[in-house]
C-alpha cells in the first residue's frame, strides 16, 4: 500500500524546476494534503484504493492543489480548511482525469499504462464517480455554501467542457473563440477555482478573491496551450505520450486551426480529410510539415506567454512577498515545460 512518505517522494521539483519557490513554501501543508488524500481514497471495496493510488501515486507536480495553498498563503492563511480544499481540488482533477482517459480511449499517461488500460473503462469510470463524491463530502465538511458553490459549478463547467470538445471531435471548422471557450472549461475552470477558494477560506475580500480566481484562469488556458502544443512536438516523448495523440483523435486544437486557418486550398483539403473523415499511417508527418511550416506551435507558444503574462498581472494588487514571487514563478513553470 502507498505511504505519504511514497507520495511526497514524488513532489520534490527538478533542481531547476521553477515551481521549486512555492514548493518550498507550502512543502509542509502538501504533505499533510497528501495524508487526507490517502485517508479519504480508502474504501472496503478493495478495487477502489487500489485503481485510484495508481493514478494519483503516477500524478505530476500536484499543481492544482499546490495552487490552492500558495494562494491561501498569500492571503495570509495557515489553517486547515486549505488543505482539505486543496485534497478536494485533486479528485476533481483525478475524476476528470479517469474519465478522459476512458473516452480518449488512451493508454499511456505521463509513461504509465493508464487506469481503463489496467482494469477496464468500467472500473475507471465508477472509480472516477467515487472520487468525485469524496470531493464533495469534502466540500461539505468545510461547511462554507461559498466553496461548495465555486467548486461544485467548477465541477460542472469542466463536465460541459468535455462533453463541448467531444462535440467539436472531426470538426475542421471550429473557430479560436469555439476553441478558447473549450479549454475555459475543461482545464480552466479547475485552475480558477483551485485559486479562488484559497483567498474565500482567507475570508479576503471581493477584489482580491477576483485576482486570484482571474490568476487561475489565465494560469490554466495558458498551461492547456501548452499541453495542445506539446501534442505535436518532440518534447511529448520525453512526458511519457505519443506524438499527434490529439490529431488521431480528430481533435482541433490550436496549431491545427492555425495551420488550417494559413493554408492553400489544397492544404485545407488535407485537414478536412484528416479531421473529418478517415486519416493514412503518413497523414500524422504531413500534418506535422504543414504545422512546422506555418510554426503555429510557436504562435501557440506565443498565446500561451500572452496568457501567462496576464496570470502574473492579476496578482499585482498583492503586496510584495515570497509567496507572491513564488506564484508568479509557478507561471513561468507551466509555460516552460515546452522547452
Amino acid at each position: 500500500m502507498s505511504s505519504v512518505s511514497d507520495l511526497n517522494k514524488q513532489l520534490k521539483p527538478a533542481r531547476n524546476a521553477s515551481l521549486e519557490p512555492l514548493m518550498n513554501i507550502i512543502r509542509t501543508d502538501l504533505e499533510e494534503t497528501n495524508q487526507i488524500i490517502l485517508e479519504r481514497m480508502h474504501s472496503d471495496v478493495e478495487l477502489i484504493p487500489t485503481l485510484a493510488r495508481h493514478l494519483i501515486a503516477a500524478g505530476g507536480k500536484r499543481l492544482r492543489p499546490v495552487l490552492t495553498l500558495g494562494a491561501a498563503r498569500l492571503c495570509g492563511y495557515e489553517g486547515d480548511r486549505a488543505k482539505k480544499l486543496a485534497a478536494c481540488v485533486e479528485f476533481i482533477h483525478t475524476a476528470t482525469l479517469l474519465h478522459d482517459d476512458v473516452v480518449d480511449e488512451s493508454n499511456l499517461r505521463r509513461g504509465n499504462e493508464t487506469a481503463n488500460a489496467l482494469w477496464g473503462n468500467q472500473a475507471s469510470v465508477l472509480v472516477g464517480d467515487f472520487l468525485f463524491s469524496r470531493s464533495f463530502q469534502l466540500m461539505v465538511e468545510d461547511g462554507s455554501l461559498e466553496v461548495l458553490r465555486i467548486l461544485s459549478n467548477a465541477s460542472a463547467v469542466i463536465a460541459e467542457g468535455e462533453v463541448l470538445q467531444l462535440m467539436n471531435v472531426g470538426d475542421i471548422s471550429l473557430t479560436e473563440d469555439q476553441y478558447y471557450e473549450v479549454i475555459g472549461a475543461k482545464t480552466a475552470a479547475l485552475f480558477t477555482a483551485a485559486c479562488e477558494v484559497g483567498a474565500v477560506v482567507a475570508d479576503r475580500p471581493a477584489n482580491e478573491v477576483k485576482a486570484l480566481a482571474d490568476y487561475g484562469t489565465h494560469l490554466g488556458v495558458a498551461f492547456q496551450l501548452i499541453d495542445d502544443a506539446l501534442d505535436y512536438s518532440a518534447e511529448q516523448q520525453a512526458l511519457g505520450k505519443t506524438i499527434g495523440d490529439d490529431f488521431r483523435e480528430g481533435k482541433v486544437t490550436l496549431p491545427v486551426l492555425l495551420a488550417n486557418q494559413q493554408g492553400d486550398a489544397d492544404e485545407q483539403a488535407f485537414w478536412k480529410r484528416v479531421i473529418e473523415n478517415d486519416q493514412t499511417d503518413e497523414d500524422l508527418a504531413e500534418a506535422l510539415r504543414l504545422i512546422a511550416k506555418y510554426d503555429t506551435i510557436g504562435a501557440t507558444f506565443e498565446a500561451a506567454k500572452s496568457y501567462g503574462l496576464k496570470a502574473k498581472e492579476s496578482l499585482d494588487i498583492f503586496p510584495e512577498s515570497d509567496v507572491k514571487t513564488a506564484l508568479l514563478s509557478a507561471v513561468d513553470f507551466a509555460i516552460d515545460r515546452a522547452y
